[in-house]
């Protein structure tokens, strides 16, 4: 039977660093005498001795354009969607400061494009940047009217 007593401690405690001479860990600190890892402040991450770095012997990968025009999309199925669920009114005019208002659309989205996947049964008038072919067919085949800015 073991005693309860003689089991390793659970909690063990933390180093102090240069503390004196006793503690082992005075002095330098367990730094070593000199140089630049012995300096506070000092971090030498991805320094590969002289080696290239990996950041550098990797190829440049990709371009971020100045004139990116963040343009948010919608399909006429999403629209009949919001409209059944009563989130969109019929007589309103839809266009992107609505569709920002009820988040349908992100606010950092600059212009609107209208799709034409899916069927639209509402009558209703769309004010956007951009559409498809297919999206003005069938918002004039029900009689709804999509005014396009330039």
């Amino acid at each position: 039977m073991t005693k309860l007593n003689n089991r390793e401690k659970m909690n063990k405690t933390k180093i102090r660093v240069g503390r004196g001479i006793g503690s082992g860990k005075g002095k330098t600190s367990g730094r070593g005498v000199k140089g630049q890892k012995s300096r506070s402040g000092v971090s030498i991450k991805s320094f590969e001795g002289g080696q290239m770095p990996l950041y550098r012997r990797l190829p440049k990968r990709g371009f971020n354009s100045i004139s990116n025009e963040h343009i948010a999309i919608l399909n006429l199925e999403k629209i009949q969607f919001y409209i059944d669920k009563k989130t969109l009114k019929i007589n309103d005019v839809i266009n992107s400061s609505i569709l920002k208002k009820l988040k349908l659309i992100n606010k950092n989205s600059t212009k609107l494009k209208i799709l034409g996947t899916g069927e639209i049964k509402d009558k209703i008038n769309i004010e956007a940047n951009l559409a498809s072919k297919s999206a003005v067919e069938k918002l004039e085949k029900i009689g709804g009217s999509i005014q396009l800015k330039k």
